[in-house]
């Protein structure tokens, strides 16, 4: 040791000093060019409206966009992408980016799309000019706009030949246009007028229809810088107006398997005809044998007799890749013989493989102990013929002790046993009711889920577990998603063995409690959600989720009716089946608003809260629906459990260091949480390894509380008069690895405030700085074994919220 720390202390700081040496050098990307060549360090448009400035910038071609200030993303790839001082032409490794380096060319192309875009926004005399100024192989490029004068539209000419086209644009014109006299001319806003005419159109049976028959001719030659716009939809060639269509009769035909149709559709269609009667519009033939008429012409909506609406189209080939038995959806259309201008809908499907079974093992071990775990999963996506998704599991496990001079499973301590399964039904089956199939928002379905579980562990706990739920899946939009669960049953029956001895007990009390209960569940669910489908994405956006969970309503009332009486509060409680049932109310809201700074870089505001009150039948909340705070999702300076309830601190209100160990996870739970949160997102390598790494720095601040207890300490009750005094605050910053279908997080927190404290001793931040290791040797003598960490270490997949 004497030899160790002296060689430490030698080569420490030189080794940090060669660290900032090799990233200094790698700061320069200009002696890895060329004499003749620059980089680009610095772009600037000047004299564009400010409106504009932002999206000009998009203009500039993307090689010769100078990086950031600090240029981490440059600094990397010198790293790895140099060799002899030069930069490399091959073996050239995706870590990075390439510093930019000057292009006269890329310089000039720039110069004329900004030019092309003022025009576009109505600056129709606008001039871009360039100019480069170099030195010692550092350009500087800048842009600068003689705008002119904005042209604004004078008059809007209509000239559409044909008056029923006409009147159908002008009809609905008020509902989407961008469009009006007076405005400032803009290119978008002809091209958005243009796609919404050919989308109306198309909705108003205009199949034939096509972007290309709107057009725009404009009059610049006004005075007061005004424009003249006139709006014209062509005729189809030598035809005196558009054709409007009606949906006649339909042919749906599945293929024979995965592989596709064999043959000509023409002739296909011919056998069809011949095998398939025709009913209520549609012809349907299913050549693979596998599928009931049913539930999949239910989502056709091509429907026999009515007017040609593209939106229908489009709702039949979302529905059918919806149903996910089919891996590919085709709608063509034959147009009638005669002249009833007709068009006769062809919905071609081809299946996917229907069912699927995985097995899968693991081999845990743990601290002298070996054993295995063994499931299978059956999957069939089609169980009655009707796009019903089957899953049924079933698993095993046992754990043996080894190193005992015995055979590898002579001394089995731990069984389990599983089984699971649930099916989902494409629509919503309610009783007595014959629900629709939704034209709005995505595929409803009927969820039915069972499961039992059985664990056995030698001279500890016997435990078995019996949960039930039907629940009701739809989305009402895009971005609405409901979840109505109207019966969630739950049976558990948890026994300890008697041969425990009270040490164990009082060692164990987070498994104890977990393991040994008694009682029974019957409730309600509900959930909602707002903008879920924009979370991946760096748009402007509030998010909303709320559930209620609400339990033992009915059975306190079916126990009333039969007119027994109990007092939950001296521990006679209503039972069925023997054992108690739960009743309460626990709702929860997550709020949350998104802002997007362009680029990467977004805010994120977040606010979750929720109650869990415990009523009737019962004392207390179910140990598994209280709140904890804390946690990778949390306020993320604390580890998860370890924050309030309120004002708790372990070391006063559990003087005994073996019970604090055996009440860990237990004793900082609540019946109530709040949590806000405050987090930007940035990116910080555009290629690190084949992905994107990226920053976050955020502040956080919650906590849990008591407020159903009677006796639980004050201290750990809400009371709003002393929020503030009960909140914990902390912050952070982390890395977000991003490698496009999941997200590996880590995430330092470091707490600002700690609520166990009293006064000014909440803000331990002062004590990281001054007096820290005093601070921690007295709580962690205060409040062994814990131990007190000023920073908390949080890894997990997926974004925080």
């Amino acid at each position: 040791m004497k030899a160790y720390l002296p060689y430490k202390q030698n080569t420490f700081y030189p080794a940090i000093l060669l660290f900032i040496l090799l990233f200094v050098s790698a700061c320069s990307s200009t002696k890895y060019i060329a004499d003749y060549q620059s980089i680009v360090k610095k772009v600037k448009i000047d004299s564009v409206d400010k409106q504009f400035e932002e999206e000009a910038l998009n203009y500039i071609q993307k090689d010769i966009r100078p990086t950031s200030t600090i240029g981490i993303n440059v600094i990397i790839y010198n790293l790895f992408n140099t060799k002899d001082g030069k930069y490399k032409t091959t073996g050239i490794k995706p870590l990075g980016t390439p510093p930019p380096i000057l292009d006269s060319a890329l310089v000039e192309i720039s110069r004329d799309q900004i030019q092309k875009f003022l025009i576009s926004k109505g600056y129709f005399k606008a001039k871009v000019t360039s100019a480069i100024d170099v030195k010692n192989q550092k350009a500087k490029v800048r842009f600068k706009a003689n705008q002119g004068p904005s042209y604004s539209i004078n008059k809007i000419a209509y000239k559409i030949l044909d008056s029923v086209t006409k009147d159908t644009y002008l009809k609905n014109k008020s509902l989407f246009t961008h469009f009006k006299e007076g405005m400032r001319y803009d290119d978008d806003s002809l091209s958005y007028e243009r796609d919404r005419i050919y989308q109306v159109m198309k909705e108003n049976g205009y199949f034939d229809f096509a972007r290309p028959y709107v057009k725009f001719e404009l009059d610049t030659n006004l005075n007061s810088s005004k424009v003249n716009v006139s709006l014209l939809i062509d005729n189809p060639k030598d035809k005196a107006a558009h054709q409007k269509y009606t949906i006649g009769e339909s042919s749906l035909i599945i293929a024979q398997d995965a592989e596709g149709f064999q043959g000509p559709m023409d002739s296909l269609l011919n056998d069809a005809g011949k095998i398939s009667r025709l009913y209520r519009g549609l012809r349907y033939t299913d050549l693979s044998g596998k599928f009931r008429r049913g539930p999949i012409a239910r989502y056709n909506f091509l429907q026999d007799s009515t007017t040609y609406d593209i939106r229908n189209e489009t709702l039949t080939y979302d529905r059918m890749y919806e149903l996910n038995v089919f891996k590919n959806v085709k709608i063509d259309y034959a147009k009638a013989q005669d002249s009833s201008y007709k068009l006769l809908p062809i919905i071609q499907l081809i299946p996917q493989k229907i069912m699927s079974n995985r097995v899968e093992g693991e081999i845990p071990f743990n601290g002298g102990t070996v054993g295995f775990t063994l499931s299978n999963t059956y999957t069939n996506n089609n169980l009655f013929r009707g796009a019903e998704r089957f899953e049924f599991q079933i698993k095993g496990g046992l754990q043996s002790r080894i190193g005992n001079g015995t055979s590898l499973l002579s001394d089995i301590y731990q069984r389990d046993f599983s089984l699971s399964s649930n099916i989902s039904v494409p629509r919503l089956m309610l009783p007595f009711i014959s629900a629709r199939p939704g034209r709005r928002g995505g595929m409803p379905h009927t969820v039915f889920s069972t499961s039992y579980a059985y664990a056995l562990q030698t001279n500890f706990f016997q435990r078995h577990v019996f949960l039930n739920s039907v629940t009701y899946e739809f989305v009402e939009s895009k971005s609405k998603y409901h979840s109505i669960t109207p019966l969630n049953f739950e049976y558990r029956l948890g026994n300890l063995s008697s041969n425990l001895s009270d040490s164990i007990i009082q060692n164990n009390q987070y498994y104890v409690r977990l393991l040994s209960r008694k009682d029974i569940t019957l409730g309600i669910k509900y959930t909602y959600s707002l903008n879920s489908d924009k979370l991946l994405t760096n748009s402007d956006f509030i998010y909303f989720r709320g559930n209620m969970d609400l339990a033992g309503n009915l059975l306190q009332l079916a126990s009333k009716l039969s007119g027994n009486k109990h007092d939950p509060k001296l521990g006679d409680f209503a039972e069925i089946f023997g054992l108690p049932f739960n009743q309460y109310i626990r709702p929860e809201v997550d709020l949350r608003w998104y802002k997007g700074l362009g680029g990467e870089k977004q805010i994120v505001t977040r606010i979750n809260a929720g109650v869990g009150f415990a009523y009737g039948n019962s004392t207390a909340m179910p140990f598994e629906k209280l709140f904890f705070a804390g946690g990778s999702s949390g306020v993320r300076a604390f580890q998860a459990r370890t924050l309030g309830p309120g004002n708790y601190n372990r070391g006063i209100s559990i003087p005994d260091s073996a019970t604090r160990r055996s009440l860990f996870g237990i004793d900082q739970l609540g019946d109530m949480h709040i949590e806000a949160n405050l987090e930007y997102r940035y990116l910080l390598l555009n290629k690190f390894f084949g992905a994107k790494l990226k920053g976050a720095v955020f502040l956080d601040a919650g906590n849990v509380w008591n407020i159903s207890s009677n006796n639980a300490e004050s201290s750990t009750k809400f009371d709003l008069a002393k929020l503030g005094n009960q909140l914990g605050i902390g912050t952070g910053a982390g890395f977000r690895y991003d490698v496009q279908y999941f997200v590996f997080r880590f995430d330092v927190g470091l707490k600002l405030k700690d609520p166990q404290f009293q006064g000014s001793e909440q803000w331990v931040i002062s004590k990281l700085f001054s007096g820290g290791k005093e601070f921690k040797r007295a709580y962690n003598a205060m409040n062994s074994p814990m131990q007190y960490r000023f920073l908390q270490y949080n890894f997990g997949i997926g974004m925080p919220f």
